[in-house]
């Protein structure tokens, strides 16, 4: 059984009690009974309205549905939001998770109005990118933190959140319809020396999810390494945030010229600092949590829906 089978019927057990939806929803042309009818109801009830807000004053799009969030209960999108959206003002708790990724962390620091932004870009377009918008049409990462370490310098944390994906069976982007395009856009970016992506054939990166993760390496690499410093920050780290139990995702090399017999692995050999690269499941990154105040009933809610 595939990890997102799995996932499937846990939340479809939970519509009841932790859902509080008789699913049933619109979803793709048709109803569906695995579909919630009222899309609220993915996200966790404290959090909802103010990361609806926060979406429309942000000019965000949502995955899959623009305007508002998905009502499909396995969305990625959503996952990320569910974790990272309660730490927003919580300088306590955002401290912590990074101390995890970077024990050299002293305190977290504050982006543009909270300690996590979702569906970031940087401040220009990305290589050949014609559109700078967050959560569509160009390079974004689904979160962003910012940290300063002891000596006072300041990392920015770029994290890409994964729950449910399996991408085996990828075609490249460069055999598809626009694949000259996707190519030209960052041909110039791969082509510098300093580039961190250092695989010598970079055809092989344009597999799902390697493409992403390539277009992302560069958005970190670009936003530290302009003359302004974006948020202040000298050096990036890559998260990737998946759960431990999704083997389609984490065992699987979709790029057939690629080493490695694990997507992280296959991914490091391809980056000039693979220290950089972190790939960490959201139940061991959120246990670090559990002795903070005022947390029990959402990790109550993250444990009961995807632990």
């Amino acid at each position: 059984m595939t990890y997102y089978t799995k996932q499937k019927q846990k939340a479809e057990s939970l519509f009841e009690s932790l859902f509080h939806d008789p699913g049933n929803g619109f979803y793709r042309g048709k109803n569906r009974s695995f579909i919630l009818s009222d899309p609220l109801n993915n996200l966790w009830s404290d959090i909802r309205h103010e990361a609806l807000t926060y979406f429309n004053d942000q000019d965000i799009t949502w995955w899959g549905s623009g305007n508002q969030p998905t009502n499909h209960p396995l969305s990625s999108q959503i996952a990320c939001i569910n974790y990272l959206y309660p730490i927003r003002q919580r300088e306590d708790m955002a401290t912590a998770l990074l101390r995890v990724i970077d024990p050299d962390i002293d305190k977290a620091v504050p982006l543009d109005t909270g300690y996590v932004e979702f569906e970031m870009t940087g401040k220009e377009k990305l290589g050949g990118e014609r559109i700078l918008k967050r959560g569509a049409n160009c390079t974004s990462i689904d979160a962003m933190m910012l940290g300063e370490t002891k000596s006072s310098s300041r990392i920015l944390f770029l994290i890409e959140w994964k729950y449910v994906e399996d991408y085996r069976g990828q075609k490249s982007k460069r055999d598809t319809d626009g694949g000259d395009t996707r190519f030209e856009n960052y041909k110039d970016l791969l082509g510098k020396s300093d580039c961190p992506v250092i695989h010598p054939r970079k055809e092989d990166l344009f597999y799902e999810p390697f493409y992403q993760l390539m277009r992302q390496t560069l958005l970190g690499w670009e936003m530290v390494k302009r003359n302004d410093f974006e948020y202040g920050a000298a050096d990036w780290r890559h998260v990737h945030a998946i759960p431990r139990d999704n083997l389609e995702l984490r065992n699987t090399v979709t790029s057939p010229n690629l080493g490695g017999d694990t997507l992280e692995a296959a991914w490091k050999q391809c980056l000039k600092e693979p220290e950089k690269y972190i790939v960490i499941d959201p139940g061991d990154w959120f246990q670090s949590l559990k002795g903070l105040p005022d947390v029990k009933a959402w990790l109550g809610y993250l444990e009961k829906r995807y632990w």
